[in-house]
């Protein structure tokens, strides 16, 4: 008999894996192909006992439903089998002669009632922390939405997570409202399906009306519902993590990535959530990873990151407590106020510094010429709809430094005795918001051009400011600039944003006399204040004022770059 693919819950779905062989001895409900679309990941069971005699997919292949998956000799003896075939067939034939009329009647009903857009109601998905706040709704009743679209954006103290439609569909009501703090599971909104589903078959729907009084015959596949992919129960998940303190080559990730025993769909959605997919244990046969595996990798992290600082207590500070203040004579009056949900998280990565030897450097730079080949250059790049900074500027030469001085671009290792060097320079840019400053990062900042580089610094910017960062946007980052813009000041000592060893902050560019030796008289000159701040455990003072100095030379006449 055929074993043949259910209902999916979309138009086709790869197989991932094939779980049988030709030969195998398989029960009822065993599990025979793994497919997976960009929505799901389902085990198919089969619909009866058997030995395998055929397997009619390949892996890769696209299947839909009703297609043929294997082929499978019943187990039962070969008289039922033949007085299965013959009920089977008197069935079919008296459903065929009997009731066609009334079946295609209650089917062409059916399609059309279908046409009209069934309405679901879809709750959370799982999103990492037990409860979160809703931070902004980005769509409204009645809008279209596309499958995979973000409708919502969520936030803990550790992350934010836009949340995708999972359907398309016409938004026909919102079940939750911005500030709501929402959890796993919850109700959250009402889509009314776009299309037309797949009418019921015809001959399902005659079958079990002539059917409804007799039991089903041995052959006949038992109704049941779709899979749903749920994770089996693994006692030991073999981790493909790296040794705790060891560090991977890009060549090592890369053959790691490639060993990892998960699909296509759930290999997106590890990009989407920014996650490592070689540090995710897999708990499904085989040890693959489910999305359900993806989900639980992350609620670790988080809740492991958030009971990190209380596990600390004071040493995370060093602080004592504030003394008594209740006592008006002496202090006055006081009022408190909440710091923002950012700044909270912040504030244990910053305690992080009580612990660095950080040493500050400080330069000029002389930016006259710079600076006017950026007032050529920046009305072409604005009607581009590009903002062409001096931020633009900094980061290319620094970049192009670092590669020149890589030991700026690396990390010490936990016992104190290697640097590791990073072999892209992935920069963070400290971008200012109202709830305090988000650190997006330019991936392989070292080979691309002022004008990508200027692109990319004004999506993340503004992606900080509409707080649509995701984790994997503020990840990976070897090296940060730290820019005031036009705020004012001379110069002031950035923060090393551990495990980074280097930060370089720029102030605001003032006009200044400088000497000119040659003609004897000074000259005005804009000059950009620069502070490197280093970690003196890798990094020396007299390497800094050098690294420090090639970063304002390359400022000063950017085509050195090009040397």
């Amino acid at each position: 008999m055929d074993i043949k693919a259910p209902d999916l819950g979309v138009d086709s779905a790869e197989v991932s894996e094939i779980m049988v062989a030709v030969g195998d001895v398989i029960a009822k409900d065993d599990n025979i192909v793994l497919l997976e679309s960009d929505k799901a990941s389902v085990e198919v069971p089969s619909s009866a006992a058997g030995k395998v005699t055929k397997i009619s997919v390949a892996i890769g292949d696209q299947v839909s439903e009703g297609m043929v998956l294997i082929e499978v000799e019943s187990a039962d003896a070969s008289d039922d089998n033949d007085d299965t075939a013959e009920e089977v067939t008197d069935s079919e034939q008296a459903d065929d002669n009997n009731e066609d009329a009334p079946v295609e009647d209650d089917a062409e009903e059916a399609t059309d009632d279908a046409g009209e857009g069934a309405s679901t109601t879809h709750a959370l998905p799982d999103i990492g922390v037990d409860e979160a706040q809703v931070a902004e709704i980005m769509v409204s009743v009645g809008d279209t939405v596309s499958a995979d679209e973000s409708i919502l954006l969520i936030e803990s103290d550790k992350a934010s997570v836009e949340v995708p439609a999972p359907e398309a569909g016409v938004v026909e009501k919102i079940l939750v409202n911005a500030g709501d703090t929402v959890a796993n599971g919850q109700d959250f909104i009402v889509i009314k399906a776009a299309g037309t589903p797949r009418a019921k078959p015809k001959a399902d729907t005659a079958k079990t009306e002539d059917k409804a009084d007799k039991p089903a015959p041995k052959t006949e596949s038992k109704s049941q519902p779709a899979p749903t992919g749920e994770p089996k129960q693994a006692s030991a998940p073999t981790s493909t993590a790296a040794p705790a303190g060891k560090k991977l080559s890009e060549a090592e990730v890369n053959e790691k990535l490639v060993d990892v025993y998960a699909g296509p769909a759930v290999r997106k959605l590890a990009r989407q959530l920014g996650v490592d997919i070689t540090q995710v244990n897999g708990s499904a046969l085989n040890d693959r990873i489910l999305k359900e595996d993806l989900f639980a990798h992350v609620k670790n992290r988080l809740t492991t990151q958030q009971a990190a600082p209380a596990a600390q207590g004071a040493v995370s500070s060093g602080l004592p407590k504030l003394p008594d203040m209740s006592n008006t004579e002496i202090w006055g009056e006081t009022e408190t106020q909440d710091l923002s949900r950012l700044q909270k998280v912040s504030i244990p990565q910053l305690n992080y510094n009580t612990y660095l030897p950080q040493v500050t450097q400080f330069d000029l730079s002389d930016i006259t010429e710079t600076e006017k080949l950026r007032g050529e250059l920046k009305g072409g790049m604005k009607a581009q709809g590009i903002g062409l900074t001096i931020l633009a500027f900094i980061v290319k030469a620094t970049a192009y430094a670092l590669t020149q001085h890589p030991r700026f671009n690396s990390h010490l290792s936990d016992d104190n005795t290697q640097v590791i060097l990073r072999k892209s320079v992935n920069m963070g840019i400290a971008v200012a918001t109202d709830d305090g400053l988000v650190v997006p990062v330019i991936k392989n900042a070292q080979d691309k051009g002022i004008k990508q580089i200027a692109i990319e610094i004004g999506e993340l910017a503004g992606k900080a400011r509409d707080k649509k960062l995701t984790t994997k946007d503020m990840q990976g980052a070897s090296f940060t600039i730290s820019s005031q813009g036009i705020l004012g000041g001379t110069a002031f000592t950035p923060l090393v944003n551990w495990p980074q060893v280097g930060i370089l902050g720029a102030s605001e560019a003032t006009m200044q006399p400088v000497w000119n030796a040659a003609k004897q008289t000074f000259e005005p000159r804009l000059m950009l204040p620069l502070s490197l701040s280093y970690d003196h455990r890798v990094i020396n003072g007299a390497d800094a004022a050098v690294f420090t100095r090639y970063v304002a030379t390359l400022l000063a006449d950017p085509r050195r770059i090009l040397l």
